[in-house]
């Protein structure tokens, strides 16, 4: 393990060590928890089993990608789902008195 002389450090070095080791240990916890995963559905699966059969839910899938439904009015190219925070382009359209249709895809 890299030794750090804390001290000899900015603040600005600190807090981007801060977000460095919070990215870190998340990512360690996340591809722990796969592997677990993966081992459990495995073994239920050597069982006749599926792991959602076992523990009484849907295991949790990937959802996908939603469709765009408003497209910028400038640039095609920026599009927005309707989900989410409303992108800024999307509120000063609104805001400008006009109609939310006036944008759809």
């Amino acid at each position: 393990m890299a030794a750090f002389n804390l001290e000899a450090l900015s603040l600005k070095e600190l807090q981007q060590l801060q977000k460095d080791l919070t990215k870190a240990i998340s990512t360690y916890e996340d591809r722990h928890k796969a592997e677990a995963r993966t081992k459990l559905e495995a073994i239920a699966k050597e069982m006749g089993y599926s792991l959602a059969d076992l523990i009484g839910v849907e295991v949790k899938t990937t959802r996908a990608p939603a469709v765009a439904k408003y497209r910028h009015p400038e640039n095609a190219g920026i599009t927005w789902s309707g989900r989410g925070r409303k992108p800024q382009w999307f509120a000063d359209h609104i805001n400008s008195g006009k109609e939310p249709s006036d944008l759809s895809v």
